[in-house]
């Protein structure tokens, strides 16, 4: 199953195996492997050899479904198949008639060969697989076309942005969106008014930045 729309050169689908990713997983993560996911299937890989489309510094976008026997984000497992393979990936998890669309934008480790590091993640709530309004439209190159999808997930959307600035722009978003939950929750547990009323200023501050970040 697949909900984008992209040319029959781009179709890939192989199954690929669970355990593929053993070595990167401890025996929890291979339990979690086992009992919450039904198949792994490779859909689609863009390039430019599949799309006609330029690149710089993402080299292929490849786009997993992931079949769930249960209900889940698979956050944990999602991030050690993100460090596992290099390329961009675009999870589609499906189960029942829903599915949730998972992304990470991430760069090779500077050490460690074949191996990402991420940068910044984005995610859809749970979807109805016939009504899903995300599209992955090839425009451009596979930058912008990356770029894009992510702005429908996140709702956000600027002109012009190199790829650099925009995962630039995506982590300053990130940082600052944790800075606030945790100033939040140092705000609640506060019992001194002067201290309280400071920490509610700073967080005003901080409020005020996101949403300038955000556009």
């Amino acid at each position: 199953m697949s909900i984008f729309s992209l040319p029959k050169k781009t179709i890939y689908g192989k199954v690929i195996p669970k355990n593929a990713f053993d070595k990167f997983t401890n025996s929890k993560q291979k339990k979690a492997f086992a009992s919450q996911v039904k198949r792994i299937k490779w859909l689609h890989k863009l390039s430019t050899d599949t799309t006609n489309l330029p690149s710089s510094e993402i080299k292929e976008i490849q786009i997993l479904e992931i079949e769930l026997k249960e209900k889940s984000d698979l956050k944990d497992l999602l991030k050690i198949i993100n460090k596992a393979i290099p390329y961009h990936l675009i999870f589609v998890l499906s189960f029942a008639e829903e599915v949730k669309l998972f992304t990470a934008a991430k760069h090779l480790h500077p050490t460690k060969i074949n191996q990402a590091v991420i940068d910044c993640t984005f995610e859809t709530d749970w979807l109805n697989n016939t009504t899903s309004q995300i599209d992955l439209a090839l425009i451009d190159s596979l930058e912008q076309t990356y770029i894009e999808f992510c702005d429908q997930i996140t709702g956000r959307k600027k002109t012009d942005r190199t790829y650099d600035s925009f995962v630039e722009q995506e982590v300053k978003i990130s940082d600052l969106t944790l800075k606030i939950k945790r100033l939040k929750s140092k705000i609640n547990l506060e019992r001194q008014f002067n201290k309280k009323v400071a920490l509610n200023m700073e967080l005003n501050e901080w409020v005020r930045a996101l949403e300038e970040l955000k556009g």
